[in-house]
Parts: structure tokens; sequence; C-alpha cells
């Protein structure tokens, strides 16, 4: 194996920023980050509290209505093409730090980074195509006007998993909007979103309209979300923690939008190009070791090619390349902390336990000194297990089959949530068909976990509210005001 003691010894110490300025953190208790992927502590950061988050909200208020808010279209989008810039002028070092914290393979951290880089380009348009309605209906004495203005300040928390392109997903909609932010990222993956404080003040965005405050969800995220200051609140991250949230808002009953969990269903038909839907059934399986809110981790199979496909997928899993994930070979990474690798084990456990079959993995491996688990497969599941209904968060795949399409619609609906679905088929009918039947916010048809910044995301049921990217990102961080205006004298009420 690797020595990887060299990483342990540049241990990188990360301040906050607020209103413009850096703040090391010193008088503050830190966190350290081990390194999910080599067991070796590689970055810390300053634990936060309620204290920071005032003083953020109180920057970001000044930034918004003394400068941002008010700031046209055109410059804003400017500013949004150089944070693009500087994203890609730093690629190697913000993949580097996003592998490092993560444990995600550094192929994948650059190719997210990259995808950000997209996004703020893309909202860049978006903020020179904000637009309203007239009204021209009321007769010669009024006109109608609908007009569109950001909500204000913006409270932002940001997940582990995915730490700087769930930021893409957001902050250039927000930014195109006109509104200021205090981000609050995970404490434990930290380091690019403050990193990109340092690009988005060299591109020229006024001090105070991004702050970054580091620390834990109870501390710090709790004080964002009860803030009377904040406008709205953005959060990405599990069920549970959302309800949270959405309970604190009503502390002055802010806007709250949501990305929450998901179980999401592959559903896999005879006539599909089988070899392309095992693979893409492994990729969303394996993609970021199964700790992804769109993952496929139910596969549902029509019966009559059920084995020969689960011989496929078992064929393709055994090739994934699990590894280093500073590799570039990796194909699949490590599990993000000791506390998650035993939940998901746990879950392992359980399957087994209540009679699934198990097919393949469920085994811990460790390649690089960090903790890894084997693509995993259960069959013979039914729809009441746990491993069936609840998200797990980890490389764990159940098997279901199906008759009809009818059968397949039921087995894909019965969850209670609705974030990403995926059909496989090669006859329209049936694929466009069945995908319109899904109640999810993210669909694919014969593919899996992709898109762009051009089209919204967000999910259904328990899996969230609002939605995120396009121009309904932009929108969602925006108040719609009715205006009337009276042409010509007024017939006085008082005669």
């Amino acid at each position: 194996m690797k020595d990887y003691s060299s990483l342990a010894q540049s241990v990188r110490q990360n301040g906050y920023f607020i209103d413009g300025h850096w703040h090391d953190g010193s008088g503050r208790e830190r966190l350290e980050r081990v390194s999910p992927g080599h067991g070796v502590a590689v970055s810390s950061v300053a634990l936060c509290t309620a204290q920071e988050i005032d003083l953020a909200v109180a920057a970001a208020r000044r930034a918004f209505e003394d400068v941002w808010g008010d700031t046209p279209g055109a410059e804003r989008g400017r500013i949004l093409i150089k944070a693009a810039e500087g994203i890609r002028a730093r690629l190697d070092e913000m993949a580097y730090w996003e592998t490092l914290e993560t444990g995600k393979p550094i192929s994948q951290s650059k190719a997210e980074i990259t995808g950000a880089a997209d996004h703020y380009e893309a909202a860049a348009g978006m903020a020179r195509m904000i637009t309203g309605e007239t009204h021209n209906s009321y007769g010669e004495g009024m006109l109608g006007l609908v007009t569109k203005q950001p909500i204000g300040v913006v409270g932002l928390i940001t997940p582990w998993n995915f730490p700087f392109i769930v930021l893409a997903e957001r902050l250039p909609f927000i930014l195109a909007a006109g509104c200021s932010v205090v981000l609050k990222p995970s404490e434990m993956t930290s380091t690019t979103s403050l990193i990109f404080a340092e690009i988005l003040a060299e591109a020229g965005l006024p001090r105070g309209v991004y702050n970054v405050v580091t620390g834990t969800g109870p501390e710090v995220g709790e004080a964002l979300s009860n803030h009377l200051d904040i406008d709205m609140i953005s959060f990405t991250g599990s069920t549970a923690v959302g309800e949270r949230v959405l309970t604190a808002s009503k502390s002055n009953l802010k806007k709250v939008g949501l990305e929450l969990g998901g179980k999401n269903p592959q559903i896999v038909f005879a006539d599909a190009n089988l070899d392309d839907a095992a693979d893409g059934v492994a990729f969303g399986l394996c993609f970021n070791a199964g700790q992804c809110c769109v993952s496929g981790s139910r596969l549902i199979v029509e019966a009559s090619v059920a084995e020969s496909f689960k011989a496929k997928l078992l064929e393709k899993l055994s090739r994934v390349k699990i590894g280093d994930p500073l590799d570039p070979n990796t194909q699949m990474g490590a599990i993000v902390t000791p506390q998650h690798f035993k939940k998901i084990m746990s879950y392992v456990e359980r399957g087994q336990a209540e009679g699934a079959c198990l097919d393949r993995g469920g085994e811990a491996v460790s390649p690089s000194g960090g903790e890894f688990i084997v693509p995993t497969v259960f069959s013979g599941v039914s729809r009441d297990m746990a491993i069936a209904r609840e998200e797990i968060f980890g490389p764990v795949v159940t098997v279901q089959t199906f008759e009809t399409a009818a059968e397949a619609i039921e087995i894909a609906l019965d969850t209670e949530y609705g974030l990403a679905a995926s059909v496989w088929s090669k006859n329209i009918d049936t694929a466009l068909g069945v995908i319109r039947k899904m109640r999810a916010g993210r669909c694919w048809v014969n593919t899996t976990i992709v898109g762009g910044p051009e089209q919204p995301m967000g999910g259904f049921k328990r899996s969230g509210t609002g939605r995120e990217c396009g121009m309904m990102g932009v929108e969602e961080y925006m108040e719609t005001k009715s205006i009337h205006i009276a042409l010509g004298d007024r017939e006085p009420w008082v005669a």
C-alpha cells in the first residue's frame, strides 16, 4: 500500500469568510477532517457559532440592500462568467481537495468541478433574461405589470457528498437573481466552498454578497434556519434534517427550498438494450459509492430477462475499479465516515436477516487506507423489506421483478420518496408511457444521472420542495409583484 503519511504533514487550516474578510478561526474549536480514502488528516475547519451567523447575515443584508439587489443583470452575468474562468483556472487544486475530503475518485471530482463552471456560465445568461408580464386587458384606464425582484438574503446549507456541484446548482442562480448569500457547507467538506470565496472576490463580486460560515448543523445550521433576517433557506441533505429546517423556518415564515432523500427506481424492460442498461445500472449504483440522492438503488426488471440481466450486471460490477481516489483510473471511492460505513453494513446484515439473497458484495475493502464497500446486489427482495424502502445511501441495490408495465409502475411508485427515476426500453411508447407516470423530479430514459444547468431539478413527495437550475432556479429566489397603473383622470369616489 502506498504511504500517505505525507498528506498528514500539511493539514490545511481553514478559516471562514464574512463581508469580504478572512478570519482564521483562532480561539475557535476546530474539526479535523480525515480523508475517507486514505485514513489520514488532511484539513480542519473552525467550528463557528450563532455569533458568526449574525455577523454574516448582517453583511449579506448590507450587500443586498446597498449594492447587489440593484446591480444590473448584465453586470451580474459578467461576474459569473469570470467566476467560471476562475474555477477552470484552479481545477486541479479544487479537485484535489474535493477528492481528499469526500473520498470520491479524482476523475469524478474534475468532472463535477468542470460541470460547475458550466452552471455559472449558464446562469450568467439567465441574469439578463429575467422578465415579467404586462396585462392590457383592463381597458383604457388601467395597465397591469408583473415584475420579479430578488427575495433578499438566502441561507444556503450544502451537503458533504457533492460539495461543489451542489453549490453550483444553487449559488449562480441565486446570484443571478440578485440575492446575497450566507453559506454553511458541510463541516466535513468545506474546503472548495472556501476556495471559491477567493475566486468570487477576484471575479469582482462585491464584499458581503457571498459569506461562508463553517461549523456543524446543530450549531450553525440551526442558527441560520432560525434567523429572523434570512429571507429564504435552501437546504440539501437528508429528509429528517430537512424536516427540522422546515420547522425552524417558522421563526419568520421564510421561504424554504429542500432537496432531500431518494429511493430511486431503475425500470428495465425486456426489449431494452440490456448491455447498455446493465452498464447504466452499475453506474447508478457505484457513482460516488452510492452516496448520491439520485442513485438508482431499486432495480425493477422484467421477469422474463431478470436472471440474464442480473448476470450482466454482476459481471459489470466485478470489473469496477475500486481504489485510491487519487488514482485517475479509480471508478469507485470510499465511504465518507466510519459511522456511515457502519450504517451501510448494518443494512447489508438486515437485508440478509429479512431473507433477501446477497448475490454480490457486502464486503469491506481498504485499498488505500480508507473504508470502501464492494458494490452490493440483493435479489429475492419484497417491497416490505427495509432495504427496499429506506434510503441506504451506499452502494447497495435491490432487485425486484415485474410481469407488466402496470406492475412496474406500481412497484416504482410504492415509496415515500420522489426524487429520480430511470426507464430502459427501446419502445418509445413504453418508455414515455412509464416515465410520465413517475412521481419524481428528475427522470431519465435509457440513461441515468445526467443533465445540465438548463433544466430544473427537485423532488416530489418527501424528496423536497422547490426547484433548482434553469430559469425556474433563478425565479425560485425571486418574489413576484403585481403593479396596477391608473391612466388618465380617476373617477372620484367621493362625489
